[in-house]
């Protein structure tokens, strides 16, 4: 199995979710600004839009989307216990975050906090945006160590490879320890940790 990554991208979270399975998968690491792989080829032959996550399956298939890559990494291995069971509540809640991660701070975060250009005021609002965000998964997490039940799953995966980009970008978590607390311990993870050393996030 084959991930095309870019270290600290969305990429990580099925990263994680893999190596939270058991797999550790071959990774191929794409220079986003460029486009290309470490040998010169021009990602988007491989990948038309241009983005990460790619997961190559061994069968030579080759499939995109970080929310639908989770799930089908979940339902690869069941033992893992990464998501619940199809048609439970259990598992429509899980789900629900991982929809909740993607629309509401994944494509808050994404593009506008990325970009110099984006003006003054879109970065207020897009700020205001995530503070209320952080708010409610900070009052989530009174009642659970984990965001979507009381165990990990790919809903974990995903909040955590995005809520680590707020001190990349100068957003301090300081007013949400208990947010601060999560990111703690999903990092300590040994999981999380061999994926974070893989892409050269922290030190081996």
């Amino acid at each position: 199995m084959k991930l095309y990554f870019s270290p600290a991208a969305c990429s990580l979270a099925v990263h994680i979710a893999l190596r939270e399975t058991g797999v550790q998968p071959e990774l191929v690491a794409v220079d986003l600004a460029t486009q290309k792989l470490a040998d010169g080829t021009d990602y988007r032959t491989v990948n038309p839009r241009g983005y990460v996550p790619l997961l190559e399956l061994d069968d030579g298939s080759r499939h995109t989307e970080g929310a639908a890559l989770l799930q089908h990494v979940a339902d690869a291995a069941p033992s893992a216990r990464l998501l619940p069971a199809a048609g439970s509540r259990e598992r429509l809640q899980v789900l629900e975050w991982v929809t909740f991660v993607s629309t509401e701070l994944h494509k808050v975060f994404s593009p506008w906090l990325w970009h110099k250009e984006t003006a003054d005021s879109t970065r207020k609002a897009v700020k205001d945006k995530l503070a209320l965000r952080f708010a409610e998964i900070e009052q989530v997490l009174a009642g659970r160590d984990f965001i979507a039940s009381d165990a990990f799953t790919i809903a974990d995966a995903y909040a955590f490879t995005i809520l680590r980009w707020a001190p990349m970008l100068g957003l301090s978590l300081k007013a949400y320890p208990r947010l601060e607390g999560y990111l703690q311990r999903i990092a300590a993870r040994p999981a999380v940790l061999a994926a974070l050393q893989a892409e050269g996030l922290v030190k081996a």
